[in-house]
């Protein structure tokens, strides 16, 4: 009889394992949903020509030489109305009425010019971005911090272009 029951309890002890196994596999997706991927921004700094190539004449031509653009990572439009690009020193350029497509990029040239779907002009004198060091900060209509680049001394720690 105690052959029996030692049988009976292995068994027991072995269906009791095999269901626990069971219950934390079922269990760990629900765990790993509470860790969720971060997500990958929609909109973004892809590149900064902060130095605008030849001489620094503040010719409109050169002013526009010196650029940021922006990309749309998604397949959807968004909708950049209100948003703004800002340099360190408090410089602000308004996206106004400005909607950029899926998989898209614009390009924000520094002088004068006439905005088209690929490229917008923030009217300017003189040149934006420091060649030296600098910081370009995208911020949604909402004042929400969305993305940076910087370049030369980091002093607000972005993301470094060049």
């Amino acid at each position: 009889m105690s052959t029996s029951v030692s049988v009976t309890a292995r068994r027991l002890a072995a269906a009791a394992l095999a269901a626990g196994a069971l219950v934390s596999v079922v269990t760990l997706p629900a765990s790993a949903a509470d860790h969720a991927r971060p997500e990958r921004p929609e909109v973004k700094i892809s590149d900064v020509q902060y130095d605008s190539p030849g001489r620094d004449d503040r010719s409109n031509r050169s002013l526009n030489r010196e650029w940021v653009e922006i990309t749309n990572t998604t397949r959807r439009a968004v909708n950049l109305d209100g948003w703004t690009l800002q340099d360190e020193d408090g410089r602000t350029y308004t996206f106004d009425h400005y909607r950029l497509e899926g998989r898209a990029t614009v390009r924000i040239h520094t002088g004068h010019g006439h905005d088209t779907d690929t490229d917008l002009y923030q009217d300017r004198r003189h040149y934006v971005w420091d060649n030296r060091s600098d910081t370009a900060t995208l911020r949604n209509d909402h004042g929400r911090f969305i993305d940076d680049a910087s370049w030369g001394h980091h002093r607000h720690g972005g993301r470094h272009h060049r």
